[in-house]
């Protein structure tokens, strides 16, 4: 099938598909005798594993290491794990951080007045903290 269809098939824009096939997440696809991409219905599920894992916001480097485990059939499950923890791991110390920008934007809106005076403790805060 050619890439609109891997595309429709796959959840994936065909951008993306050809920066991962440029990357060398994947290999490139097969062209027909008019050069045109053609994908089988393996290379559509490659391409719908990849779209599950970004989803769940692992990084292309994080894809290609899932990939790999996935393709090896003797892979240790462990090693699955360690990915899927590290990934967790940093999502938490994001929201984290998120949590604190919350925090302190809620504080700095409180303050604000948000009527027509020029003085403004967000925009204070932002120039004071450089």
């Amino acid at each position: 099938m050619n890439i609109g269809e891997a595309a429709r098939q796959s959840g994936l824009p065909a951008k993306t598909i050809r920066y991962y096939e440029e990357s060398g997440l994947i290999a490139p696809a097969r062209r027909t005798q008019a050069g045109y991409r053609d994908y089988s219905d393996s290379e559509i599920h490659t391409l719908k594993f990849l779209k599950r894992a970004r989803d769940l916001g692992f990084s292309v480097k994080d894809c290609a290491t899932l990939l790999s485990l996935y393709q090896d059939r003797h892979r240790s499950s462990a090693d699955v794990k360690a990915v899927a923890q590290q990934h967790i791991a940093a999502i938490r110390t994001k929201i984290a951080e998120l949590e604190q920008m919350d925090a302190t934007l809620s504080v700095l809106v409180q303050r604000c007045h948000g009527d027509d005076r020029p003085d403004c403790p967000i925009l204070r805060d932002l120039a004071d903290k450089n």
